[in-house]
């Protein structure tokens, strides 16, 4: 591994090449934080699909695109005058000071539920009137989901065994089903959301990140089909010709393959 030398040695390579492509390169020259946002989120997905495919020669490549993404925004803030890549760095460094007093102040704590509270109740005090303002507008519902229900545990709002949320799950299914039957649309759409946030909510309590475990289904669920597509190639069939029965039998197949 490189020495603590060579890693701010590299930092700073970085640093002058993006000043260098700032000043000279015509694409690089007309970006602003705008038109950067969502290449910036494009590049979190792909980070985050190199992680779940447990890719670390992907994760290590993806996770320079990112910190491309972090240089060049501190560059274009320095051209204002609003801060740099230092500013960007102390101030995480300070955030992270003042919230793990556990480490760098008196207070002590039993487990990492408790650093979870501490943080929540700090970022109060640091003026924040909610701990939901923590949760961006724009996450995907699924992921909003999770983090607003994390943050409100963080306070004590919360189950308090895994058996009441399942409970909940039920009552949630029943109340959709109610909907079903009385055929309202509105409601339904609802009280579908009910049941996803108690399924997301239930997922918390048996450690399971909702996120990674849809995806994972999906992409279960993309081999099997793509199994069954390459079955109806080779039978000389399109798969709208083929019989339910006929694609029970290789769906089957494919799931012995997982």
């Amino acid at each position: 591994m490189n020495t603590r030398a060579d890693q701010l040695k590299a930092l700073d390579r970085l640093l002058t090449i993006m000043e260098e492509l700032r000043e000279q390169c015509p694409w690089d020259k007309k970006q602003t934080m705008k038109t950067l946002r969502h290449l910036t989120i494009e590049e979190t997905y792909e980070l985050g699909d190199a992680i779940l495919e447990d890719d670390l020669e992907e994760v290590r490549k993806e996770l320079g695109d990112l910190l491309l993404h972090i240089v060049f925004y501190a560059k274009i803030g320095s051209e204002s005058s609003a801060f740099d890549i230092a500013d960007v760095a102390n101030g995480i460094c300070d955030k992270l000071i003042n919230r793990h007093p556990h480490i760098y102040g008196n207070v002590s704590v039993a487990d990492e539920e408790e650093v979870k509270q501490n943080w929540e109740q700090i970022k109060l005090k640091e003026g924040k009137k909610s701990v939901l303002e923590g949760v961006p507008k724009s996450l995907p519902a699924l992921v909003k989901a999770n983090r607003i229900q994390d943050k409100v545990a963080g306070v004590g709002f919360d189950w308090e065994e895994p058996q009441q949320v399942f409970e909940k799950v039920k009552e949630e299914l029943s109340e959709l089903q109610q909907e079903v039957k009385n055929k309202n649309p509105d409601k339904i759409e609802s009280e579908f959301g009910d049941v996803l946030f108690s399924m997301i909510n239930y997922a918390r309590f048996l450690n399971v990140d909702p996120e990674n475990a849809l995806e994972r289904t999906n992409k279960k669920f993309s081999q099997r089909f793509q199994y069954l597509e390459a079955k109806a190639v080779e039978k000389g069939k399109l798969l709208k010709d083929m019989s339910l029965d006929e694609m029970d039998k290789y769906w089957n197949k494919a799931k012995q393959l997982d």
